[in-house]
């Protein structure tokens, strides 16, 4: 069960999430009844997930056979030592991170203009700095390609959001955290001091 603190609702701050994030893992149901989870790279428009491969391989004749998968999108900020809050005990110790969890059945995309558009949002996530001829599925150099390749859309039946970053602590535990982050100075500690400052309730209120 998710603890309710954690649990992010604001659809804008998940897609925004989604926006930033360029990869997560797929989960599907083997013939045999094993689960096989695959990284790969994604697009969300909204409602769909999309992702790519070749037209065939095992993860396609897995959806082929069963379209149930789960999706996970996950980036960790910071390791939280036991020692920021506490001298002796390990169990403070601690991560913080976001992470969205998608249920839902993957649909083979078909149509070109539908994949063009895909397509465009990848190249957008991965390559803003353009460099390319717009995607058209009108134009020849592209048609052949986009019949090529693979796309598929997870709709989902279900999505949560968790966005996990000391709102469960005590607000001297919290103060205690954010000068431990201060004090180290990582690469993204900076940036987990705001989203604690953010998220945490005794922030929000002032």
């Amino acid at each position: 069960m998710r603890r309710k603190e954690f649990t992010m609702q604001d659809e804008t701050e998940v897609q925004e999430f989604l926006r930033e994030m360029s990869y997560g893992f797929l989960g599907t149901v083997g013939e045999d009844g094993w689960s096989r989870v695959t990284p790969l790279n994604f697009v969300y428009d909204g409602r769909f997930f999309y992702f790519h491969g070749s037209l065939a391989g095992e993860k396609m004749k897995q959806l082929a056979r069963d379209p149930r998968v789960s999706f996970t999108v996950a980036k960790e900020y910071a390791i939280i030592p036991s020692y920021f809050t506490d001298p002796l005990l390990a169990c403070p110790a601690s991560a913080f991170f976001k992470s969205v969890m998608v249920r839902g059945r993957v649909e083979k995309v078909e149509n070109l203009q539908e994949k063009a558009d895909a397509f465009t949002l990848f190249m957008e996530k991965l390559q803003p700095e353009g460099g390319y001829n717009p995607i058209d599925p009108a134009d020849p150099k592209y048609a052949g390609q986009l019949k090529a390749v693979a796309l598929c859309r997870i709709v989902p039946e279900t999505m949560t959001a968790k966005f996990k970053f000391g709102q469960n602590q005590s607000e001297a535990k919290f103060d205690a955290v954010v000068e431990g982050l201060r004090q180290r100075g990582g690469e993204l500690d900076a940036e987990t001091i705001e989203h604690m400052k953010k998220y945490c309730p005794f922030h929000r209120e002032k």
